[in-house]
């Protein structure tokens, strides 16, 4: 039975954390274990629209990301993902503090699978809910030094 790499894991954290984007909307990936993943965004005068509130494409990102990294665990190494419908609603305005959303994968299939997502304000309240149907891609994954799945004993296996 294969398990998935901590040593990967660890990489794939830092790897999306110093990337360009997420970098740029001050966006974080906090936690990614088997099937959940865990994503912030620090509140700044960069993510406020016109009339001073976050603006609704911070929670779209957010749910798109973190529905990603949710799925990202479940698929092959050599396999990458690409959103091809989010859907979410907005629950609450929020103007200050930081956004926290917890993804969680439903279903993977061969070639789609589909996520959810829950975002929640500083105070925890429940401000935007989503889902996301994503497919896979074969030979499109991320390419690392080590690999994403070890054995029962500790062995890499691709």
């Amino acid at each position: 039975m294969n398990k998935l790499n901590p040593a990967y894991l660890e990489k794939i954290i830092e790897t999306v954390n110093s990337s360009p984007f997420p970098r740029h909307i001050s966006m974080t990936l906090k936690e990614l274990v088997y099937e959940r993943a865990v994503m912030e965004i620090k509140i700044s005068e960069e993510h406020f629209q016109p009339f001073g509130m976050v603006h609704g494409g911070v929670a779209a990102t957010l749910i798109d990301s973190v529905t990603f990294w949710a799925v990202f665990c479940r698929i092959p190494e050599d396999a990458g993902l690409v959103n091809v419908d989010l859907k979410l609603n907005y629950l609450q305005t929020v103007k200050s503090g930081a956004l926290t959303a917890y993804g969680k994968a439903i279903r993977t299939g061969r070639s789609i699978s589909y996520a959810e997502a829950k975002i929640f304000n500083t105070e925890e309240k429940l401000i935007a809910h989503g889902t996301s149907t994503l497919m896979t891609l074969p030979g499109k994954g991320i390419h690392l030094s080590m690999h994403k799945f070890i054995d029962y004993y500790g062995n890499s296996t691709p």
